[in-house]
């Protein structure tokens, strides 16, 4: 147990439980390597390492009593700093609300907090989620650990940027047009966007209504299916929270995939929107490798990028203008330039324009579901290039939009992004994998399959 900051999750609490580790000893060597590293990270917003330490020695004690809250007991967990936590400020990483104390935990958050997990603090966020990495806020953005010169991806830049760098084992993030997947295609861990639905967004700040998820973040795909299975439930609290049963997402873990269909929607990253070549050849290694493992693989084709990013973007902009609306007015200097120019691009749209939107949208639902009656999973890019610089506007703004992750906030199905490989430069190359609607034990499975050959969940940055 000397590298604690590369224990896994299920690893780290099943020792806990075992009374193998000291959740003391954990949070402690974490907070340490927090303290070193993140000066360079910028991870965190607000550290709260007193009330994490406060909470490991009750957890230790709890546990040396035999009480064992829940599978993430002793477990230190970041939250991204758009979900409440109580007695911390919820920011958003934004001037406009950097006195926003919270008096509740998000309803995820007190999920994971009732499951055993310590909450070690607020993480850094483009801010309200859709700004970008910008250097105009009262917090730095968040920094890629694989190469600090390089973005993390967004807008769960710290939840990202902090699992990669062993900082925590896990974290919340959420994602509106890909703000889960973004972070962990760029940083190489594993992030899933569940169904819509599926895991409640009270206690979460809103840029979306009809688009807006939050999900977990880990370095291995068993460690995501033990947070969702935390995190997931119906909320009467939420209008958009669905009443399904639960369900054992870990349950495939161990099986292979010899049978399964496997639909790849090549023309997104061939066709609709060409992708690096080392991208490339790395999905098609992906594709071949599920194939040897018994896989069948056959081409998928679904509406265009462009289609669905067009219905996104309407959405999103409309209902981020009917949340932001008010404040643009009365404070549009307390913005930052990036989130204000994204935001206020929303008073442009008519009603008829958002309407439009719903109904395409409702089309492409349709569109997936009928290409997931023949396969059990997709299979397509997620970022169709490696991280750009950060310190490059030009190149930040050219290759955010170079994605295939929006599609699945337009349908809702679940969506997941791991690393495919490591470019020639250094950095992680992802996939996604996306199931049927409450079928994310299935996803797990082709993502485990996949792991479990090509050994992603063993692969760190070298940052020390």
């Amino acid at each position: 147990m000397s590298d604690l900051h590369w224990m896994t999750v299920a690893a780290a609490a099943k020792a806990i439980a075992a009374r193998e580790l000291s959740p003391v000893e954990l949070t402690a060597a974490l907070l340490a390597r927090i303290e070193r590293l993140d000066p360079r990270l910028n991870t965190f917003i607000r550290l709260d390492g007193e009330a994490a330490m406060a909470a490991a020695r009750t957890a230790e004690a709890e546990a040396a009593a035999g009480h064992i809250r829940g599978p993430l007991h002793g477990v230190p967990v970041g939250i991204k700093d758009i979900m409440d936590v109580a007695g911390l400020p919820t920011t958003c990483h934004s001037k406009i609300l950097a006195d926003n104390l919270a008096t509740s935990d998000a309803v995820c958050v007190a999920k994971l907090r009732g499951a055993g997990a310590i909450v070690l603090g607020k993480l850094s966020t483009h801010e309200f989620a859709i700004g970008g990495p910008s250097f105009d806020l009262p917090w730095p953005p968040a920094r890629n650990p694989w190469n600090t010169d390089h973005h993390p991806g967004g807008s769960s830049s710290g939840s990202g940027s902090g699992v990669a760098a062993g900082l925590f084992p896990m974290a919340l993030g959420s994602d509106t047009g890909g703000s889960v997947r973004n972070p962990a295609s760029c940083c190489g861990i594993v992030g899933l966007k569940p169904t819509y639905g599926l895991v409640s967004r009270r206690g979460v700040f809103p840029l979306s209504f009809t688009l807006d998820h939050v999900g977990p973040m880990t370095r291995t795909v068993a460690d995501n299916a033990l947070m969702l299975e935390v995190i997931a439930g119906h909320d009467p609290g939420d209008p958009g929270s669905a009443a399904t049963p639960r369900h054992h997402y870990a349950g495939g873990l161990d099986r292979d995939v010899r049978g399964l269909r496997v639909g790849f929607v090549q023309h997104f990253h061939e066709v609709d929107m060409p992708a690096d070549p080392e991208v490339t050849a790395a999905l098609e290694h992906v594709a071949r490798t599920l194939q040897l493992e018994g896989a069948e693989v056959r081409d998928v084709h679904l509406p265009t990028l462009g289609e669905f990013a067009a219905v996104n973007r309407v959405i999103l902009q409309s209902e981020a203008w009917a949340i932001h609306g008010p404040l643009l007015r009365d404070r549009p200097g307390d913005y930052g330039q990036l989130a204000r120019r994204r935001l206020m691009a929303g008073a442009f749209f008519a009603a008829g324009d958002y309407v439009q939107a719903q109904r395409r949208r409702l089309e492409m639902i349709a569109a997936v579901e009928e290409a997931l009656r023949d396969v059990d999973v997709l299979l397509c890019a997620s970022s169709m290039d490696p991280a750009c610089r950060i310190d490059s506007p030009a190149d930040v703004e050219r290759t955010y939009p170079r994605q295939a992750r929006t599609p699945f906030n337009v349908t809702g199905h679940p969506a997941l992004a791991m690393m495919a490989g490591v470019s020639v430069g250094g950095l992680p190359l992802s996939v996604q994998f996306v199931g049927r609607n409450f079928a994310e034990a299935t996803l797990f499975q082709v993502a485990r399959a996949w792991e479990r050959a090509a050994g992603t969940d063993k692969k760190h940055p070298a940052i020390v």
